[in-house]
């Protein structure tokens, strides 16, 4: 089953050198969700051709503005488009707010309903699960309240051997059991098949984590312990470290202790300062630390 992640945008603050504003899709299972929405999201979603009618839920790391200008453009959107489903956004506290004011001093007038969903920035929530995944907040430090999110995938059940449903004439009606519940199977002459002997072990579960803007904090350690994938904000080289104690930002060896501490197996860095046209040096800076460390680049697609 498809686990996957889009980078839309890599910068901070402003967009630079062909770089847009953090925004990222996550596919779990082909639901997409959206993370983070900034400027010039809407023009991303149409250059690597994503549907945004695909998207019914948005969750939202912080209220700061490379996070969430793109949020107003693609609401209004969705309505001259006629959409009639409701969208879910997950954030801190203060975004319904700033989408209201906006609709309603642009006179905008909404197809659809908006769900916001206020979560506190204080402790690791659950705020949104279905079928195929947990979405889980990343407490994050910051100037202002910010979480990240962890997508965990759900236990997925054991898949039945097509073989063996031919060879033991296994009707349509029993495969649920023997997949879902482990149940064996009694052929027509009173004969039991061990459920093993049917069905191949289920997926190892996979997680993403998604860490945007934040200093360093090994309090984030125990939520993302072992992830599959990781994406950690790495804003600035060790050389202008004095810059993160102003801005409550990482550097790009601060991002891969703590992948290192995590016990993570991949590592994807993004978030990067506009003082760098060329950031292969953040990469490299990460990589003495954690060699698996992959640059987020605009179109990047990467299996989980």
């Amino acid at each position: 089953m498809k686990f996957e992640v889009t980078i839309l945008g890599t910068n901070a603050a402003i967009p630079a050198y062909e770089r847009y504003l953090s925004a990222q899709i996550v596919n779990v299972h082909d639901r997409i969700y959206m993370v983070d929405c900034g400027e010039g999201t809407q023009f991303q979603l149409n250059k690597y051709d994503i549907r945004r009618s695909r998207i019914h839920q948005i969750f939202i790391s912080h209220l700061h503005g490379d996070h969430i200008y793109g949020l107003p453009g693609i609401i209004t959107s969705y309505s001259l488009l006629g959409r009639e489903k409701p969208l879910d956004i997950f954030a801190p506290k203060g975004l319904e707010e700033w989408i209201n004011l906006t609709l309603k001093h642009s006179y905008a007038y909404l197809t659809f309903k908006v769900r916001f969903h206020t979560f506190d920035c204080d402790q690791s929530t659950l705020v949104f699960e279905n079928e195929s995944v947990e979405v889980w907040t990343i407490p994050l430090k910051h100037r202002i309240p910010t979480c990240g999110f962890l997508f965990k995938e759900k236990q997925q059940s054991r898949r039945i051997i097509p073989e063996q449903i031919v060879a033991h004439q296994i009707p349509v009606t029993a495969i649920k059991k023997i997949k879902q519940e482990g149940a064996d199977f009694v052929t027509a002459n009173g004969k039991v098949i061990p459920n093993d002997l049917l069905t191949l072990p289920a997926p190892v579960p996979r997680a993403y984590a998604y860490c945007s803007d934040t200093a360093y904090t090994e309090s984030i350690i125990p939520i993302i312990q072992e992830t599959d994938l990781l994406y950690h904000e790495a804003t600035y080289l060790s050389l202008h470290e004095d810059q993160t104690l102003i801005s409550l930002h990482s550097t790009a060896r601060e991002a891969a202790k703590i992948a290192k501490l995590a016990n993570v197996k991949q590592l994807l860095i993004g978030h990067f300062s506009s003082r760098y046209r060329d950031i292969d040096a953040l990469r490299e800076e990460a990589a003495t630390i954690f060699p698996n460390t992959l640059l987020a680049k605009e179109g990047l697609v990467l299996e989980v």
